[in-house]
Order: structure tokens, then C-alpha cells, then sequence
């Protein structure tokens, strides 16, 4: 918000003198202290990928998922070769460094270069990737290079508002809901109504300090418990 207006007295955005449209995200790789992301390629990371989502006990991981779940490992790369030349979606494989296997992916989609405006999905993570500093890593990599090195503005997060983990995911990771739009999207033969979630460029100081914090070693204790959560770091900054 701001006090500006117009000759009119009428109220007004902020002005951007030094605006310019952002370039489009390329097929780059990332590395982080416990994972990398690199471009999706169905030669290297199909068998990897398939196996990972496969050592779940069921197939409720891909419910809320615009594809899947997909029949053999055959289907699963056939899916793969239909997107890893798409430049929106860009699509990542998280490849972890302990095991240099691909657990999981993610898309940079629905690009507004001319705004500055971005949403990450498509965010598909194995059992091998939930709830572990590598899904943390992970997320704070693409901020980072959508931020820090492309300087887009927005940075969105969207799901079905049923789908109760990526809402909290969303929330955890520094996100601000900004509601729902009603009968948003036709899926899988069903209505969805879709949560909205951001992170704009001034909430990004703040937020990329307390992934950098929560990261360190030292918010660990011996048995890999934190000390701080990513919500308390944020706050004491």
C-alpha cells in the first residue's frame, strides 16, 4: 500500500522507474549443500523418479497432481520425454547428493516475464524427499534463483484447497494466503477450487535469511532435531 494519487486524488500504485521485463527462467542447474536441481531428463532421471514415487505404499501422491499416477515405469518416462523440453512448465528433477538419485520435481510455471510474476508447481516429492532438509533446500534454490538472480517480484504457490499438506507446506515455507478462487480449474474429470499463496520480492530478505538460518548445521541438534523453526526465524528477523 502506499499514499499516492493521481491530479484526480485518486489512489495509485507505486512507481516502478526502473522496470523492465525479467528473462525467462532457463534450464539451469542449482546446487546446494544437500541436493541439486537440474533440468528433467527422461534418460537420466525417469528410472530414478518412477522407483522413488514407487516405494510409497499407495498412490494418494498424486491425487492432487494435474498427471498421474501412472501404470508402469514405461508410462513414467514417456510422460517425462512430453516435458523436458517445455519451457513453460520448466521442469527440475531435486537430485539428492548423498545418493546422486533423483527423488523428486518441480516447475517454474505460468511465467509473466512483462510483470515479474512466477508461480512454482508441479512440486512432486517422493518419500524419499518429504519433510527432509533436502525438500527445504530444494524450495529455497528455486526462490533464490527467481529472486536473486532473475529479479522477478511474485513468486506464487497454488493448489486445490483441499489439499491440506500443500496448504500448510505453503504456509511453513513463508507464503501469504491470499484466498480462494472458486471453480478455478477442471481436473482429472473434477472441480477445483484453488488456494493462492505468494511471496513477493520485499518479503524475500526476510525469508531467505531464515532458510539460510534454518539450513546451517548449527539449528541442529545430535539427533537432526531443529532448534528453530522456519516460522521463528522468520519472526526474529
Amino acid at each position: 500500500m502506499t499514499d499516492r494519487t493521481n491530479e484526480f486524488g485518486q489512489a495509485i500504485g507505486c512507481e516502478l522507474p526502473d522496470w523492465a521485463p525479467r528473462e525467462l527462467p532457463a534450464p539451469v542447474t542449482l546446487e546446494g549443500r544437500f541436493c541439486r536441481l537440474e533440468p528433467i531428463n527422461a534418460g537420466r532421471h525417469a528410472a530414478d523418479l518412477h522407483a522413488a514415487f514407487s516405494s510409497a505404499p499407495d498412490v494418494r501422491l498424486w491425487t492432487y497432481m494435474a498427471v498421474g499416477p501412472f501404470a508402469d515405469a514405461q508410462a513414467y518416462h514417456a510422460y517425462l520425454e512430453s516435458v523436458e523440453t517445455s519451457a513453460d512448465p520448466r521442469h527440475y528433477a531435486v537430485i539428492d547428493l548423498a545418493s546422486g538419485k533423483a527423488v523428486g520435481t518441480m516447475a517454474l510455471m505460468r511465467i509473466d516475464p512483462k510483470n515479474g510474476v512466477i508461480e512454482v508447481g508441479s512440486v512432486t516429492f517422493s518419500p524419499l524427499l518429504q519433510q527432509t532438509l533436502i525438500s527445504t533446500e530444494a524450495q529455497y534454490l528455486l526462490m533464490a534463483y527467481v529472486f536473486d538472480q532473475l529479479g522477478y517480484r511474485r513468486y506464487e504457490w497454488k493448489c486445490d484447497h483441499f489439499n491440506e499438506p500443500s496448504r500448510k507446506t505453503a504456509q511453513r515455507l513463508g507464503f501469504s494466503f491470499e484466498g480462494i478462487f472458486r471453480q478455478a480449474v477442471v481436473y482429472k474429470g473434477r472441480s477445483r477450487d484453488t488456494a493462492w499463496f505468494a511471496i513477493i520480492d520485499s518479503d524475500w530478505p526476510k525469508a531467505a535469511a531464515a532458510f539460510q538460518a534454518w539450513l546451517s548445521p548449527t539449528n541442529f541438534d545430535a539427533t537432526g532435531r531443529q532448534k528453530h523453526s522456519l516460522a521463528e526465524l522468520r519472526g526474529a528477523r
